[in-house]
C-alpha cells in the first residue's frame, strides 16, 4: 500500500476517533458526562443503570481500540506491534473495569477524582497516545 495511502486512512481513522468522541451523548449511555462537567466534588453521584453504563463503556473503549490499532497498523506496517498492542489493550481493559465497577458500585466523594481518571482510561484513546511515541522510539532504536 503506498505511503499516502497508508497516512490518509490513518487521518480517517483519526477523524473517527474524532467522531467518537463528538457524538459521545448521542451514541454512548454515561451520566458521568454531564456529571463530570459540573463541580463533581460537591454534588451527589449521578443516577445510573450499572449494565447499561458497563456495556457502553466497553462499546466505546472496543470502538477506540479498534481505530487506534488501525492507526498503529497503518503508520507502522508491523504485525509483531499489533499482537503486543491488542494484549495490552486487553489487559488494560480488565484492569481499569474492576476498579471502575467498584467506583460505579460505591461511589463516595473522596474517589471521585480517582474514579474520574480511571473512566477517563476507559473512554478515551490514551493507549494510542502512549504507543505510537513509543512504537516510533522503538522503530528509531531498532
Amino acid at each position: 500500500m503506498p505511503k499516502l495511502t497508508r497516512y490518509l486512512l490513518a487521518i480517517l481513522l483519526l477523524l473517527v476517533l474524532v467522531a467518537i468522541r463528538g457524538f459521545e451523548d448521542d451514541l454512548f449511555y454515561d451520566p458521568y458526562l454531564k456529571f463530570f462537567e459540573n463541580d463533581y466534588l460537591y454534588i451527589d453521584n449521578p443516577r445510573r443503570e450499572v449494565a447499561k453504563l458497563v456495556f457502553f463503556t466497553s462499546i466505546r473503549f472496543l470502538l477506540n481500540t479498534l481505530a487506534s490499532l488501525g492507526i498503529i497498523y497503518l503508520v507502522f506496517q508491523d504485525k509483531i506491534m499489533i499482537k503486543f498492542s491488542v494484549l495490552l489493550y486487553a489487559i488494560a481493559y480488565v484492569l481499569l473495569l474492576i476498579p471502575f465497577l467498584y467506583f460505579v458500585i460505591n461511589p463516595r466523594q473522596e474517589d471521585y477524582y480517582l474514579f474520574f481518571n480511571i473512566r477517563r482510561f476507559l473512554i478515551q484513546p490514551i493507549g494510542l497516545i502512549l504507543l505510537l511515541p513509543a512504537f516510533y522510539y522503538y522503530k528509531l532504536n531498532r
